[in-house]
């Protein structure tokens, strides 16, 4: 299935194949290729999908927060005439989700969350004390993942471009100050559509326990575990993962 790359009113995206929309939803360290496995089932199985760069690096400083996110991507749901999406989120993206689904319970459908924030996480070290020291960050991109063989040379070059560039940098504290801020813990038991949450058992950043209050919390949730996985099962384990979403798809009739 192609995977067309789109620009339009402001919005770089990647788009494929016809169907129920589904938006995925990028961390903050994160890229457009995070999602490749599911971007490359989802659309044989009669889903569109549709990947939007988040501003993380363009935006204002002012709008380097998730709920400008959660903004952007509703501004972005109404661009594609959307009536409603299912939001699928990693990390940042999963947070920015749950707010969007608080702010626009209309426009959203369902959600799938993995390696969430929102409630708690672990960052790569709020100050970068050891930016400058490649070894360093290799080491904390690493511990990412359950294997480190996941972390390639060009995720941790791009990682220490990242942290080693002052305006990427501060935009990557606020938007990190911004999610300690933003904690949703009041606000999930008012979060009623079905939230599919799958979760690493070795996810470091996000730990179990994260996943295990996301469950209690929200009204209607499945959790679903998988094995020798960290903070992103979409990419270490990507079939894994894409099974687990479209048997829940199915379950709900999506």
């Amino acid at each position: 299935m192609k995977i067309k790359h789109v620009e339009n009113s402001g919005y770089k995206y990647l788009t494929s194949g016809k169907g129920s929309p589904v938006i995925i939803l990028h961390g903050l360290m994160g890229g457009l290729g995070n999602f490749e496995g599911f971007i490359s089932h989802f659309p044989r199985i009669g889903f569109q999908i549709f990947m939007p760069e988040l501003p993380i690096y363009s935006a204002s400083l002012l709008n380097t927060n998730v709920k400008f996110f959660a903004e952007y991507i509703n501004k972005f749901i109404k661009l594609l005439s959307i009536k409603k999406a299912i939001l699928v989120g990693n990390s940042l993206g999963g947070h920015v989700a749950l707010l969007h689904s608080k702010l626009y319970p209309n426009s959203t459908k369902a959600l799938v969350l993995t390696g969430s924030s929102g409630l708690y996480e672990n960052s790569m070290g709020d100050t970068y004390p050891k930016r400058g020291d490649y070894n360093f960050i290799k080491k904390k991109t690493q511990n990412v993942f359950y294997s480190p063989k996941i972390a390639t040379k060009k995720i941790v070059d791009e990682v220490f471009e990242s942290v080693n560039n002052r305006q990427k940098v501060i935009k990557i504290l606020a938007m990190a100050k911004s999610a300690i801020r933003h904690n949703m813990a009041k606000d999930l038991p008012k979060i009623y559509i079905p939230v599919a949450l799958v979760w690493g058992k070795n996810d470091l950043v996000t730990p179990p326990v994260v996943a295990e209050e996301f469950d209690e919390l929200l009204p209607n949730s499945n959790l679903f575990w998988i094995n020798k996985c960290g903070h992103a099962p979409m990419m270490e384990h990507p079939k894994k993962f894409n099974k687990i979403v479209e048997n829940w798809f199915l379950k709900n009739n999506f």
